[in-house]
């Protein structure tokens, strides 16, 4: 079996015009070595696999060269490579410094690399930091890293500079198609460009993955073989799953997904492809975007194509759902249903629940994340091809309430019967007005003539109490029903309300409760619950004319307890009968 050779090896650049996607730092350095003007520290940096040692390797044969030379002369005795991730130590920049002095024996230069200058350690950057400076004329020193941030600043100002970007897709795709004729494989267009895609930017790893897919799939490279290989989501799923989306087909759409998760993709993987596909499509809505697309020409005709069964309102909602579902994914319990929920909110995109035949308009200038979806009647429909619409229960709240109140729930049957029409018919003047009434000011008189008014529609529109009942009560009985709401407010954790409560003893005077309290305060914290207390009241005395009355008398001397006699006193005059358990006990305070 013969040797094998990698490709990044095989096809490594011997020259700066076979340098892939580096055109301005290529150009720099050839003509800074024609005009002889050429810095003596110079520091490579950028991302992995875009062709920082490379360009150190051609720069320190070029600048031997002078034309004398042997066609295969590569000038080994001239450029030394150093690791500086193992040979990051003190003494190792010593012994560096010690061979700079000795001129070189070919040529004019000696050249010293450095990779991964970044992880020498602060005493051998001090140490290196005089030679860097002042070198001798006939040493260049040339500094490659990933990581620019982690190198002291005098260094970097030793050196010049040269910023090495990420390789375009464009410019992989190329270099990969004459790799794949100088190997007589046969690729796709679309599988080259997958390839390129996920190396990221990197063309060594591009490389990488080429032999790879090379082992898979022979002579013969196709789409399909390096999504299989490579573990990618195909484009095709999103097509198939925008196309059910527009048509609301929420069944398929969850089972499309869930065979998505069968082989091995990651739902936030899915979730970040659909919304990238939404872009895409977005993007060939205009000629002039087109060229943003960075796909295969086979792949961009299908952009083109299902694009224009799109709206832009779609697109634009339907990344704002997408986007939500990517934030929310990694602190979501249940990952899998917030991906169905985000399928289901983009269904209800476009999906119209009336007859008129048109699409509804989604609500692009929405202030919150919530996004309100509808399920199709036909996602309900049974064996028979009857169709049951299931109406949910809704709350409706009319108006700012109250802390004692809680939301009306208005509960629609299943089924709507002329009765029940009518009856919503008739409640919704009340809930007009009582929305209205809140809306009025109360600076003018016009104002309080109108609110006037209003009260009085609401009065007139409100509901007759009849054959309500009015029994007699006694004024014990009053005291233990208002005891029992006492007691319900603790349970309920108002203990502010409570203290209030048990603060004094409530009078009766016929139906009326009076009440006295030493502040306003104290009054206004009752009054928010008054509406309860008195329902509270009426239903347990049977006694629908109650009324509570609250008189403030500031000339109250409200007495605390404080010591442990008073407080016993306070006990005391409450329940009687504690006097007499403590003389039986014979107990001390």
């Amino acid at each position: 079996m013969e040797h094998f050779i990698v490709s990044a090896r095989k096809y490594r650049p011997a020259h700066f015009n076979e340098v892939v996607g580096q055109q301005a730092i290529t150009n720099t350095l050839e003509k800074a070595i024609e005009n002889d003007h050429l810095a003596q520290a110079l520091l490579f940096t950028g991302p992995r696999g875009v062709g920082k040692t490379t360009c150190a390797r051609i720069l320190a044969k070029q600048i031997n060269q002078d034309g004398t030379e042997k066609p295969d002369e590569d000038f080994a005795f001239n450029i030394f490579e150093l690791d500086a991730a193992s040979n990051n130590s003190v003494d190792d920049i010593r012994n560096l410094i010690d061979q700079v002095r000795i001129p070189p024996q070919v040529g004019n230069y000696k050249v010293y690399i450095i990779d991964e200058v970044h992880m020498l350690s602060s005493a051998a950057f001090n140490a290196f930091l005089k030679t860097l400076e002042e070198p001798p004329n006939h040493a260049i020193f040339i500094l490659a890293t990933t990581e620019k941030h982690k190198i002291i600043p005098t260094i970097l100002s030793r050196c010049q500079i040269f910023d090495f970007r990420r390789i375009t897709v464009k410019d992989i795709k190329g270099h990969l198609e004459n790799v794949a004729k100088a190997e007589g494989i046969n690729a796709e267009d679309d599988a080259l460009h997958v390839i390129a895609q996920k190396a990221d930017g990197a063309l060594r790893d591009a490389l990488s993955i080429f032999d790879r897919v090379v082992s898979f799939s022979g002579k013969n490279m196709t789409r399909e073989s390096v999504t299989e290989n490579l573990n990618v989501l195909d484009y095709t799923y999103f097509f198939q799953v925008t196309d059910l989306l527009l048509e609301y087909n929420i069944p398929s759409t969850l089972v499309l997904y869930n065979d998505i998760l069968a082989k091995g993709f990651d739902g936030h993987h899915f979730v970040m492809g659909l919304a990238s596909h939404f872009r895409d499509l977005l993007v060939c809505k205009n000629q002039e975007t087109i060229d943003l697309l960075e796909v295969g020409e086979q792949v961009k005709a299908m952009y083109l194509n299902q694009s224009k069964n799109t709206s832009p309102s779609f697109l634009i909602e339907g990344i704002e759902i997408a986007n939500t579902c990517d934030l929310k994914f990694k602190t979501s319990r249940n990952q899998r249903l917030l991906v169905e929920l985000c399928l289901m909110q983009l269904a209800s995109i476009t999906f119209n629940p009336d007859a008129s035949g048109e699409k509804k308009k989604p609500n692009l200038n929405r202030k919150d994340n919530s996004h309100s979806f509808v399920i199709p009647p036909s996602y309900f429909s049974n064996e028979n091809g009857e169709v049951k619409v299931l109406v949910e229960e809704k709350t409706l709240v009319s108006e700012p309430k109250k802390e004692y109140q809680e939301p009306e729930k208005e509960v629609i049957s299943k089924e709507i019967t002329p009765e029940s029409t009518r009856q919503i018919v008739e409640e919704r003047p009340q809930i007009v007005a009582e929305r209205n009434a809140k809306r009025v000011s109360a600076l003018s008189l016009k104002s309080i003539q109108k609110k006037q008014e209003l009260k009085e529609e609401i009065a007139a529109n409100k509901p007759q109490a009849k054959n309500l009942p009015t029994e007699v009560f006694s004024e014990k009985e009053m005291l233990e029903a208002w005891n029992k709401y006492s007691k319900k407010v603790e349970k309920q954790g108002k203990f502010n309300l409570l203290s209030h409560l048990t603060m004094g003893i409530p009078k009766l005077k016929e139906h009326t409760i009076l009440l006295e309290f030493p502040n306003d305060t104290i009054k206004v914290e009752v009054e928010r619950a008054k509406y309860d207390l008195l329902s509270f009241l009426k239903e347990t005395l049977q006694n629908f004319d109650i009324d509570l009355e609250i008189i403030v008398n500031e000339t109250v001397d409200k007495k605390y307890a404080y010591t442990p006699i008073e407080k016993y006193e306070k006990l005391k005059e409450k329940n009687p009968m504690i006097d007499l358990l403590r003389k039986e006990f014979d107990l001390d305070l």
